[in-house]
């Protein structure tokens, strides 16, 4: 029998009888999470509907064990199973040994070795995307990077040229999110077999997605030629038992996963880290003189990820003030002790990477645009799991490297040739926390060709 008193009590707003903490919730995430982590500290209870308890850790050391060193005792929490009616049993929703046996047949396309292949299809996709910008005047930046992003994902993932990437991908996949947020976080979502306006979009969406990645598959299944691409390694993969490859399904929902987490993610990183740049003048010209430096007026060179260290630095600081992946949660499948806590099976868990981002007990001026602050081994002078972009433990993101070296080269290349402002009369930036972490309303700039 468990004895209660042992551990420390949780606390928290108390809200609604009904609704819980829900409408607060709901009209700023992220501030109710920042709140509720300032007043509360280690753990903070709250209530969205009648039924359902969620606790925020905000504990670096509480975080690891979750994360980490007791990851068995959790599995992705539900609202997941709203994601699972775009991505289905990709990596990014399966559970335990399933999930394993598919990380361990995608992990050796992020090997080092192959990530420095892409460098030079990265470089390639931006200069070649950006060739459009000499002759216009204003750009649209958001979908801009989403379309550099699929164009490169499309090319390394799956030896492809997308044209129109982002009316194709982008726009039913962000008709998808809108409506998939909408679904989880509303107490009682609509059944999708009813026929509303909403449910219809949101299942055209899918189907949408569902048509360009079957004509992938197919395609690729009809054609002579062997790629080393992530699609070829999945295509060849064997169970280690039944020596049977992947369905059609499973491999379109692997595919939906790398294109969910590869373009998307960091399509908003670097959407987030050219608002930064525009309005920290001197931040931007430390970029161009590193730039200048390393580079000069030649082209950039994947050699030059490891030179511009201060690039790094844009990329590291962007994703601390506005991590794409905001939120991790976790539904415990097993009682368990966690520091002074103890966790109910059924119990759900909130992990926020913005809100520990933005902690004052472990980052100087913790709002504040300060790519310095990761010089010096940095990181290595805070707790583990203060700072965490890319999740952690065995569901860290597979692509991690893949996706810093992308930003930072594709940040090189604009940079050196183009300087992005924003425009005068453009409204507030604010964060949109939708299953990623996207500026409201987009973010149009204006283009200014740089000499060289």
């Amino acid at each position: 029998m468990i004895e209660y008193n042992n551990y420390k009590q949780v606390n928290g707003p108390k809200g609604t009888r009904f609704l819980g903490n829900l409408t607060d919730f709901q009209k700023n995430p992220l501030q109710f999470m920042s709140s509720l982590a300032r007043e509360y500290e280690d753990v903070a209870q709250f209530r969205l509907g009648p039924f359902q308890n969620i606790f925020l850790v905000s504990s670096p050391a509480l975080i690891k064990e979750i994360l980490v060193t007791k990851q068995k005792n959790f599995i992705k929490s539900k609202d997941l199973k709203v994601l699972k009616d775009l991505v289905g049993e990709g990596l990014l929703t399966s559970e335990k040994d399933f999930h394993l046996k598919q990380r361990r047949a995608i992990q050796p396309v992020f090997k080092h070795t192959h990530i420095s292949k892409y460098a030079q299809d990265m470089i390639d996709t931006t200069y070649s995307y950006t060739d459009q910008w000499i002759s216009k005047e204003i750009t649209q930046v958001n979908e801009d990077m989403m379309n550099i992003t699929l164009g490169i994902i499309s090319k390394t993932m799956f030896s492809m040229e997308f044209d129109h990437g982002n009316e194709i991908i982008g726009h039913p996949l962000d008709t998808y999110m809108r409506l998939a947020v909408k679904r989880m976080r509303t107490l009682f979502p609509l059944p999708l077999w009813l026929p509303s306006k909403s449910n219809k979009r949101y299942k055209r969406a899918i189907s949408d997605l569902d048509d360009v990645l079957y004509k992938i598959i197919n395609s690729r299944k009809i054609g002579a030629e062997n790629y080393n691409d992530l699609l070829g390694m999945l295509m060849a993969a064997k169970d280690d038992e039944s020596g049977v490859g992947m369905s059609d399904k499973q491999l379109r929902d692997e595919l939906m996963t790398i294109f969910l987490a590869g373009h998307e993610t960091t399509g908003n990183a670097l959407t987030w880290a050219f608002y930064l740049l525009s309005k920290h003048p001197e931040i931007e010209q430390k970029l161009y003189d590193e730039i200048n430096k390393v580079v000069g007026s030649r082209n950039i060179e994947p050699a030059d990820f490891k030179q511009l260290k201060y690039t790094q630095n844009v990329v590291w600081e962007t994703m601390r003030l506005f991590p794409p992946a905001y939120v991790i949660g976790r539904k415990v499948d097993h009682d368990v002790e966690i520091g002074d806590y103890y966790f109910k099976k059924g119990d759900m868990i909130l992990i926020s990477q913005y809100v520990m981002h933005r902690d004052s007990k472990y980052f100087y001026k913790p709002e504040s645009f300060i790519p310095e602050r990761f010089d010096n081994d940095f990181l290595k002078t805070i707790p583990d799991y203060t700072y965490f972009p890319f999740g952690g433990g065995p569901r860290v993101c597979i692509g991690n490297h893949f996706a810093v070296m992308e930003a930072v080269l594709v940040i090189a290349c604009i940079c050196q040739r183009f300087r992005l402002t924003l425009l005068d009369d453009h409204p507030a930036v604010l964060p949109q926390p939708l299953i990623t972490l996207r500026p409201k309303r987009g973010l149009r700039m204006n283009i200014i060709k740089r000499e060289m």
